[in-house]
């Protein structure tokens, strides 16, 4: 299905006003020559709030138009005000004017971090950030796009996150360094479609659990942040907990729903109490009967029985 249908599954956003989540670049272009080299950069928005996605996004353009970059005034997003981002964001989808530069984008929901941390094969954000990079870089080699030199934004330490990039990629010279979206322009243009699709989509969120429940004073999502606090207290309900928008990994919510919402005991429904059987227990030598042992309500329910002699 289309980029934008298949962000609609992942994230309960409305979908973006200021502009798709690919580039068209990447639809209906014919890069099998091959003959044009082009740098890549990547760099992300909102790793560190408790609530919302995190966005991933890749800018790439021929490596002769970089000049071009710097002229369009791109630098670290961080420092330029709103408007400023979203006039570069709306130029850079003037296919007339600025038409040799692309990106994609990858979105994390805040359930998918939650879930992804949580489990029981649990997978760091460090992971799931580099799981991120490789997907935007495999999309855009695989459209054919002929990419030598990838410049990364470092998540971790920037020699590992350097060679495993490197390892994987070949065929391209990587930098990953800290504060890449204030050295390299195309990284800065990465920047740019991290920063403003988040915060549109954060801004749009469509809460599953009911709209009409929650407000859309949360501030700027971090957890230092008060106004993030008191939005967090108001809309933690006492049995259901904290809608999906919030990133159940975080301490902050961790804490929060230990403070405010009810405790929850589960009672030991197996046969035979609490107490834990040693380990010789579930051995015997044939003839004599197992004692100290109960079977668990899962092999009693699936009416599972031991096996006795082998055919």
């Amino acid at each position: 299905p289309p980029l934008q249908q298949r962000m609609a599954e992942l994230v309960p956003s409305k979908p973006l006003e200021s502009g798709p989540l690919q580039s068209p670049l990447l639809e209906g272009r014919d890069y099998s020559s091959g003959e044009t080299p082009y740098m890549l950069g990547i760099d992300e928005a909102g790793r560190g709030p408790v609530l919302g996605p995190m966005v991933y996004g890749c800018a790439y353009c021929p490596i002769s138009q970089e000049h071009r970059l710097r002229q369009m005034g791109f630098m670290d997003s961080k420092v330029l005000t709103e408007e400023k981002r979203a006039s570069l964001w709306t130029s850079m989808q003037d296919r007339t004017a600025n038409g040799f530069l692309g990106w994609d984008i990858r979105v994390i929901s805040a359930e998918e971090i939650s879930k992804e941390m949580l489990s029981t094969n649990r997978r760091s954000l460090n992971m799931l950030s580099f799981d991120a990079a490789i997907d935007l870089i495999r999309s855009v080699l695989d459209s054919g796009v002929n990419v030598t030199q990838v410049f990364v934004d470092t998540v971790g330490d920037s020699n590992k996150y350097q060679e495993r990039l490197a390892g994987l990629f070949p065929q391209c010279k990587v930098v990953v360094c800290p504060k890449a979206d204030s050295i390299y322009p195309i990284v800065s243009a990465a920047s740019i479609c991290a920063k403003v699709p988040r915060d549109e989509l954060t801004q749009n969120w469509q809460f599953l659990e009911g709209d009409a429940r929650f407000d859309r004073n949360f501030g700027s999502g971090y957890p230092g942040d008060e106004e993030t606090k008191q939005w967090l207290s108001r809309s933690c309900d006492p049995v259901f907990g904290l809608p999906r928008f919030a990133r159940f990994s975080w301490s902050t919510t961790v804490n929060m729903l230990k403070e405010r919402a009810v405790a929850v005991t589960w009672p030991d429904d197996e046969e035979g109490g609490t107490a834990q059987a040693k380990l010789g227990a579930y051995f015997s030598k044939p003839g004599e009967k197992r004692v100290g042992t109960t079977r668990h309500r899962l092999f009693k329910r699936a009416k599972l029985e031991l096996l006795k002699e082998l055919c």
